[in-house]
């Protein structure tokens, strides 16, 4: 039913029918000064079980307890008219005795001659099913909201109102009161007529929808819903219908801006990025809700650092702010003396503060930003302020969890309406959706963060490449999407001045792949410890992937979690120049000669560590110019999503292929095209340039296996360390020497061969046709073997040895002098001379290889 009836003092429009469930009001009863029930409805029955003629005529104790005895009554109502006729939730008896929780609404209305009347009616907190996908925010707008309250007798004539009524449709009381609907209206009040009469003679509650233009404002409709509503005397007959208006203008606007924001604040969850989240509310509520709105963060949430900030009592230090979100209707966002993430200061007495302290809201309708007030302690505010009219203030918590996240700020300047309670509640629930978002973001922060910081701390601080490489490094991080992931990197020092060079990609990201990634590295450094060749190195570190695989299955009976990575493992020899590696389903290195031209070696492939496929791993040996560059990279850095791994093999080849840049500059040059890019992968990257030992750093000599190679290593070794300056090492080494070739004549049964290597440290090594490694233990006393090796422990620095084609390499070093001497070539009369008895021959190559022995029966030294 919908027509419009024109009047004066105001048009009225009777619109679509509604649910008696879309009143936030439902009538129960109408009682006199006295407390006694007058008028009773169907609803009422309906609520508690009593019928007319069981409580019209008595007092309303008799349903509400909390009247108490008639001699109170009175007071009661005065209570509650005092409270403007809100008493709030209280308890109803039902007629079976049961006792219920309700909230209730007691309205004031007055008649002719200074009758008065009370309308007792049920305040619903839920919302219209009609608006249900509005939100949370309906239920309070209409509970909240005045209504207004009519009530006529069997002739329609007006016998009581409430001053509420007016505001609804501008007929004031004293014109209402007595007169039936026609005097007031045109024609067309037989509609609401019809109507009424309606309820009276069928009891069926109806309820309407209709809109008025008042002459206060007659370019502004407001817009009810009305309920009509039988009242039945003590015999059950009608005496009257009772018509109950809730003003429902601020509530439809705030359900249509609520609607915008529903259907908007959908991209609130589109980020795990808090500053864009925080952004992307301040320009949803700009200018739906405000004219300006700024969003501070406490500082910990961005970034996911520091402790959580709770909601409480404050402390002598308030939380540090950094402007996050920034919106205003005005280009530049004049009102903000802060830009996005600047730090923001908290006044110390201000509304801010008690948000803080309490964690609730705070609304100032009429905003005082004159001299004196707390805008006054931060000079830079209150001048912002006051240049651009700031005239009301909504200061909005943001939390979850008893977390303090930060604080959303709502100002008014172009818009002249102040702020209403309405505007908070809906500020309240779009910074509620935000938080949810914002929330989420703050623990991915941290937990980004924890991942970053364990994998960078996990990863080499330091390159040391000794004196076999010089080396730089990149590692860019995938981006916040994605989060960290499990590359690694890794420069190895090996004894005999080699050094040994790995990178590695676990699959996956975030924390768990960046301990997996920790605890490989472990074990490649632990792996290249023992000095195994690159392709046993994989084949026991397959092992241990997947024992970590196993390890991760949550139960006996699990099949073991998927814990693959990708390895490649170099070692490089700088006295020989040689470079030898294996990869388990890594990419190939890089290598560039000194006149720039880049080849990717053809290495096997093998499978990736974990797979458990069986397939054994192949190493290949190659020789390497001084001054090679060899890059070691992730699939990070050749493979993206616009470009597949030949194009870019290709494009890092071309990087790297300039000859006399630094190592620092081709580092920056290969990883460009990807910073600032959203990448799928961690990116990693390890450059070196091999350096090669000059030939007079390097002695060797093959030995006979008799008794004499002891002496004539002694022999070699004390003559060597004369020719480097370094007599004051040749008692230890000489000692070392002696224990280690002791050792290979027992128990080698082929030729012995032993270098000196001056490096950063001296080092001793043994080679012999033996496969057994040598092995420390501590003798007994009536034993007279199994001190050499205890001896060889004391005197040097470190010990071991390595397996090698053929049998294997035992080695010790000795620290050199603080202040080494440069070595001293050879004088050239010494390679000339005849050697003197006993004395071994000496012979130097220029590449630095041994040579077949020039005496028989003498020992080669080269």
């Amino acid at each position: 039913m919908s027509m419009t009836l024109t009047s004066h003092p105001g048009a009225v429009t009777l619109g679509k029918q509604l649910n008696a469930s879309d009143m936030s009001d439902t009538v129960i009863a109408l009682l006199d000064e006295r407390g006694t029930v007058t008028g009773w409805t169907q609803a009422a029955e309906q609520l508690v079980g009593h019928s007319a003629q069981d409580v019209v005529g008595r007092s309303a104790a008799l349903v509400l307890p909390s009247f108490g005895p008639a001699s109170t009554t009175s007071a009661f109502v005065e209570r509650c008219s005092a409270q403007n006729g809100w008493p709030g939730t209280t308890k109803v008896r039902h007629r079976d005795g049961r006792v219920l929780d309700v909230a209730l609404r007691i309205s004031a209305l007055r008649g002719q001659g200074g009758a008065e009347r009370w309308l007792v009616s049920v305040a619903d907190t839920g919302g219209p099913s009609e608006e249900a996908t509005a939100g949370p925010v309906w239920g309070p707008l209409l509970s909240r909201a005045p209504i207004g309250v009519v009530v006529r007798d069997r002739e329609l004539r007006c016998t009581f109102v409430n001053d509420a009524a007016e505001q609804h449709d501008g007929v004031s009381s004293d014109r209402r009161l007595g007169h039936h609907l026609a005097e007031l209206y045109d024609t067309k009040a037989e509609v609401l007529e019809a109507v009424m009469r309606h309820v009276l003679r069928s009891g069926t509650t109806r309820v309407h929808e209709y809109q008025t233009c008042l002459p206060m404002s007659l370019d502004r409709e407001h817009l009810s819903a009305v309920s009509f509503h039988r009242l039945l005397g003590a015999d059950g007959q009608a005496l009257g219908v009772c018509v109950i208006s809730v003003d429902m203008t601020e509530s439809r606007q705030a359900r249509e801006r609520l609607a915008v924001l529903d259907q908007t604040s959908t991209r609130l969850g589109s980020t795990l990025d808090a500053m864009q989240a925080s952004q992307e509310l301040a320009d949803l509520a700009v200018p739906l809700l405000a004219d300006y709105v700024a969003l501070d963060l406490e500082q910990s949430v961005p970034f996911g650092e520091g402790p959580p900030v709770r909601i409480g009592p404050l402390g002598e230090r308030l939380p540090v702010f950094r402007r996050a979100g920034l919106a205003s209707i005005h280009p530049g966002v004049p009102e903000s003396p802060w830009m996005r993430g600047e730090p923001v200061p908290v006044p110390p007495l201000s509304p801010f503060t008690e948000v803080l302290r309490t964690g609730r809201s705070h609304l100032d309708p009429v905003l005082d930003t004159t001299p004196g007030t707390w805008f006054d302690q931060v000079p830079a505010l209150a001048r912002s302020a006051r240049e651009n009219g700031a005239h009301s203030l909504m200061v909005v918590p943001i939390r979850a969890r008893c977390v303090l996240l930060g604080v959303a700020i709502f100002i008014r300047t172009e818009d002249p309406l102040p702020f209403q309670e309405i505007d908070l509640l809906l500020a309240e629930e779009l910074v509620g959706r935000a938080a949810q978002s914002l929330d989420n973001a703050r623990q991915y922060a941290r937990e980004h963060t924890a991942a970053l910081t364990l994998q960078r701390d996990l990863l080499p601080r330091r390159l040391t490449g000794g004196t076999a490489v010089e080396a730089a490094s990149r590692y860019l991080p995938a981006d916040v999407d994605h989060g960290v992931g499990g590359d690694w990197f890794d420069v190895i020092p090996l004894p005999g001045a080699r050094v040994a060079l790995v990178v590695g990609d676990v699959v996956g990201h975030g924390l768990h792949a960046a301990a997996t990634m920790g605890r490989l590295r472990t074990a490649v450094s632990t792996l290249a410890d023992m000095d195994l060749p690159p392709d046993e190195l994989l084949t026991r570190l397959d092992l241990t992937v997947q024992r970590l695989g196993e390890e991760d299955a949550e139960t006996p009976h699990q099949a073991p979690a998927a814990v693959g990575a990708t390895c490649l493992y170099a070692v490089y020899d700088p006295a020989t120049r040689r470079c030898s590696m294996a990869r388990a389903g890594h990419p190939p290195p890089a290598i560039v000669d000194p006149r720039g031209r880049v080849t990717f070696p053809d290495l096997p492939g093998g499978p990736p560590l974990g797979i458990g496929l069986g397939d054994p791993f192949e190493a290949v040996e190659l020789e390497l110019p001084e001054g090679s560059l060899l890059a070691l990279y992730s699939d990070g850095l050749i493979e993206t999503r616009d470009h597949d791994i030949d194009e870019g093999m290709r494009r890092l080849g071309a990087a790297l292929a300039q000859p006399g840049r630094s190592l620092e500059d081709l580092c920056d040059i290969a990883t460009e095209p990807l910073s600032g890019r959203a990448a799928c992968d961690d990116v990693t990257l390890l450059l070196v340039r091999t350096r090669s030992l000059s030939p007079a750093r390097v002695a060797s000599w093959t030995l006979p296996r008799d008794r004499s190679a002891v002496r004539r290593a002694r022999h070699a070794a004390a003559f060597q360390l004369a020719e480097w300056g370094l007599e004051s090492l040749a008692d230890s080494t000489e000692l070392i020497v002696s224990e280690l070739v002791t050792n290979a004549v027992r128990h080698s049964t082929g030729p012995i061969d032993l270098r000196l290597i001056q490096h950063q440290v001296l080092t001793c090594e043994v080679s012999d046709t033996a496969a057994c490694p040598p092995r420390l233990r501590r003798a007994h006393i009536a034993e007279e073997n199994g001190r050499g090796l205890f001896l060889v422990a004391r005197m040097s620095r470190r010990w071991g040895s390595r397996s090698v084609s053929g049998g294997k390499v035992v080695w010790a070093e000795v620290d050199l002098p603080v202040q080494p001497p440069a070595p001293a070539p050879a004088p050239a009369e010494s390679l000339r001379r005849p050697p003197g008895p006993g004395e071994p021959v000496r012979s130097v190559s220029g590449d630095g290889r041994r040579r077949a022995c020039e005496t028989p029966g003498m020992i080669s030294a080269s």
